[in-house]
């Protein structure tokens, strides 16, 4: 295994090596032990070695229609939406209402995207994930050795990531800690819904109130963790939803807020700072689109 791949968890190897294979075949022969690594079984989050050997059954690709070009209109939106680059990363403020990557009927993502713009590239990877309908810091790794790096920072808990959101209800008490832990669900359907659950995952949501309105708190919410859909959630388990949330929201908010015109999740990844080894600190911050300032507008102009 060369250095390109030393780190990869072998599931997203896979994915990207075996194009055409449909991801549930993939993860069916990593269960059945078909794929195999220096001669052993592995699990799906098992991260590659330089120098492992990795046995791949005989599989049938099927032919893959043309991958869809993204649009000129796309094409300039995202490079108008770099907020910062170097020889190892970028950082876009990603547009609300775009997946961060193909699949499950979206023919592309941002990821795709990028690539097509910038075919010369050797390395472009997604570093984290965005919700589709939150926008904000997206951070794409150039080399190998970056997404090492940043993806340890995650795990070590060594990013400083804030949010802005707005909830429901006006916010009491100032600065407040959320600690409940969170579980991830999987439904039969297929989607993702996450709980407060004892038997969770620690998790920990630092919310302070930016402005309060009438009806509802804009809050800057700073993660100490980064579980799926934690600002969601927490916001959720405190009796403040997030507005046009559809999944873990309230419906009779949503409707008043579309009133004011917001037509999506207003949750928006504002600020990121870390530092990657042998490198400077890097500060991004990713201002709000026209829509969001037109709903706090509206609420100013209501108060």
């Amino acid at each position: 295994m060369g250095e390109e791949s030393g780190g990869q968890r072998i599931d997203n190897f896979l994915l990207k090596h075996l194009k055409g294979v449909p991801k549930s075949r993939i993860y069916r022969i990593l269960r059945k032990g078909e794929v195999r690594v220096n001669k052993g079984r592995i699990k799906p989050e098992y991260r590659l070695k330089i120098g492992d050997i990795v046995r791949i059954p005989p599989i049938r690709v099927s032919e893959k229609p043309a991958a869809a070009n993204p649009g000129q209109r796309l094409q300039q939106l995202l490079e108008q939406s770099i907020l910062y680059e170097d020889k190892a990363l970028l950082v876009l403020n990603k547009p609300s209402g775009l997946a961060v990557h193909g699949g499950s009927g979206i023919s592309f993502g941002v990821i795709e995207a990028l690539r097509a713009m910038r075919p010369e590239a050797h390395f472009l990877e997604l570093a984290h994930r965005l919700d589709r309908d939150t926008s904000g810091c997206l951070v794409i790794a150039k080399k190998r050795s970056a997404l090492r790096a940043f993806q340890q920072l995650l795990r070590d808990d060594g990013m400083e990531k804030t949010y802005l959101a707005l909830v429901k209800g006006r916010w009491e008490g100032g600065r407040r800690g959320v600690d409940a832990p969170l579980r991830k669900n999987t439904l039969r359907s297929g989607e993702r819904i996450v709980t407060v659950s004892d038997d969770g995952k620690p998790s920990l949501s630092i919310f302070t109130p930016e402005t309060l309105y009438r009806d509802c708190s804009l809050m800057r919410v700073k993660l100490v963790t980064g579980r799926t859909h934690q600002v969601r959630v927490h916001a959720q388990f405190t009796g403040h939803p997030i507005a046009a949330d559809d999944k873990y929201g309230d419906a009779g908010f949503n409707r008043q807020m579309a009133q004011r015109g917001l037509r999506r999740l207003f949750l928006h990844a504002r600020e990121l700072r870390f530092t990657l080894p042998e490198s400077t600190t890097i500060h991004v911050e990713a201002p709000l689109d026209d829509e969001l300032r037109a709903v706090l507008n509206k609420l100013d102009s209501d108060q």
